[in-house]
């Protein structure tokens, strides 16, 4: 069974401008997201799937593979395209989220393995516990409430579940029943396919959450647990820290 990893790669962004080429620490954010990912035991190929010729050429000069896109809503649908032009044998693809250049490895042989070892799963993600109020309240932070076997029955922007006579922050951090959904997902070729030619669903449009699109349309997403969440570059704040936490490292 192939497994192949696809990292979707926009040029533009609201909040952090070219972001994945931003190199400061000598090397672009889109390469440092590929060599971790690349660290992966369990994938068969890597490729990026990006709308831009800058990226496209930039990839390709340290020597990762790359395929040039139309434009699409989401990566997801980018991620389909490959599927159908590119990746003609891979029977899972798994969707890595190319501004976390400190993606561990480790999580994405563990999704992958969920969802070998879930057959009756369309698709699987990730979650960590959330162990603080703000992140908690942080609508920009997504939770996910799951079913006594794993498998998620919603997720969301607000803090879910609610606890109607408990604080919060009585409960954190070592007692939190809170999860939050970490952005990478591994599908089955069919599922993935068919679910790029559905539209927008009531609920996904309301949370603005495409994962929503399969639950409301009665796909299975399987969950499993990790400890800490990957980090995500959105600001130049964020990007800032991470440069600092890879000279640390690299000095």
């Amino acid at each position: 069974m192939q497994v192949c990893g696809v990292i979707p790669a926009r040029l533009q962004s609201s909040r952090l401008p070219r972001k994945l080429l931003l190199n400061q620490t000598g090397k672009s954010l889109i390469q440092h997201t590929w060599e971790a990912a690349s660290s992966s035991e369990k994938l068969d190929r890597l490729i990026v799937a990006t709308d831009s010729l800058e990226i496209l050429e930039a990839v390709h000069g340290f020597g990762g593979k790359a395929f040039l896109t139309g434009e699409h809503p989401s990566g997801t649908d980018r991620i389909a395209e490959v599927a159908v032009k590119e990746l003609f044998d891979a029977e899972i693809l798994v969707n890595i989220q190319g501004d976390e250049p400190e993606i561990s490895p480790q999580f994405i042989d563990q999704l992958i393995e969920l969802l070998l070892q879930t057959p009756e799963a369309d698709m699987a993600t990730l979650a960590t516990p959330i162990r603080d109020v703000q992140q908690l309240q942080d609508s920009s932070c997504t939770k996910v409430v799951c079913r006594t076997d794993g498998s998620a029955m919603y997720f969301s922007r607000l803090p879910i579940p609610f606890t109607r006579d408990i604080e919060p922050a009585t409960l954190l951090p070592d007692q939190s029943p809170w999860l939050l959904h970490l952005g990478i997902y591994a599908y089955r070729r069919p599922f993935l396919l068919d679910l790029t030619k559905i539209p927008p669903t009531p609920m996904e449009q309301l949370e603005k959450l495409e994962q929503l699109r399969a639950l409301e349309t009665g796909a299975t997403i399987q969950v499993a647990q990790v400890a800490h969440p990957s980090v995500g570059i959105d600001t130049p704040e964020d990007y800032a820290q991470f440069v600092t936490r890879y000279n640390q490292e690299n000095s």
